[in-house]
């Protein structure tokens, strides 16, 4: 099953699609339909009315997520082109905040304080029940789904210090969707995966699932070992090599620009990008 969620006429609202068609939920919130446990059931669209999301705001599958819960250098490629050489034996965790977050076709946007913002192609898992003190073998039953992340980097601000935080959560830079696929449509742990990432048609990142240092399974363990994850909590599993700034010469994205990332069976996020000053004149009109 997939799910998009939307704005329309200031009232938030779910829709599902069945054999093909998006119906619509009405005012209701993937967390909701997470918790209840129906997620997967085409029944939950029964007698639901056909919805034209051409007409409505697209909104990050689950807009205000209780825990954003990223992973650095999860890619044994992206590791080595990063300036900390190596492989992490253990997650780089670190958060993000839905502060940040854009759905699908909204603007990434370049802060007018730096010229460096950067595109990752991240998985995104979805947490589908309380999870604490989980082992990896039952772990991916704590999993409610999958769903497409670029998390847009302000890289000047995340070497400031040693932890990433600002560079990581710039208004606008965390875009996320366009849609949540529950995990009986992927395989499981969502591994085996092309993910690729386009900057105006011309590939920047190309990787499998399978490559990450640190599976689903391994993160949803050990993130439960320290905290406790919720329904609606999402990973942001890490993104492979090929980022701009590790390129020579460097690539950041520009206003003007589209970025795009694709994984294989759950969909494509697209965004254009802003510079700020662009993107709060628009906004204005």
């Amino acid at each position: 099953m997939r799910y998009r969620a939307y704005e329309r006429d200031g009232v938030e609202g779910l829709a599902v699609q069945v054999d093909g068609a998006w119906r619509d939920l009405g005012p209701r919130d993937l967390v909701e339909v997470i918790r209840g446990g129906g997620a997967q059931d085409p029944a939950i669209a029964k007698g639901a009315p056909q919805i034209d999301l051409g007409a409505v705001r697209l909104l990050p599958p689950i807009p205000r997520p209780g825990k954003i819960l990223c992973v650095g250098l999860n890619y044994v490629d992206h590791a080595a082109e990063s300036p900390y050489l190596n492989v992490p034996a253990y997650p780089a965790f670190f958060a993000r905040f839905s502060s940040s977050l854009i759905a699908d076709g909204a603007p990434i946007v370049r802060p007018d304080c730096s010229p460096e913002l950067d595109f990752e192609g991240e998985l995104v898992a979805v947490i589908g029940k309380r999870a604490r003190h989980v082992s990896e073998a039952q772990a991916l039953s704590c999993v409610a789904g999958y769903s497409i992340f670029n998390d847009g980097s302000i890289r000047n601000y995340q070497f400031l210090a040693p932890q990433w935080t600002p560079g990581k959560n710039f208004d606008n830079t965390g875009a996320f969707g366009p849609e949540f696929v529950t995990a009986d449509e992927l395989p499981a742990g969502a591994k085996g995966l092309l993910l690729e990432v386009f900057l105006n048609g011309n590939k920047m990142q190309s990787a499998n699932t399978s490559d990450m240092v640190f599976s689903v399974a391994a993160l949803v363990s050990k993130a439960s070992e320290f905290m406790t994850l919720e329904p609606g909590d999402i990973i942001v599993t890490g993104t492979p090599a090929g980022v701009g700034f590790a390129r020579k010469p460097q690539v950041f994205m520009r206003d003007g620009d589209t970025v795009e990332v694709v994984i294989e069976r759950i969909g494509r996020l697209v965004n254009p990008v802003r510079n700020e000053n662009a993107a709060a004149a628009s906004a204005a009109e």
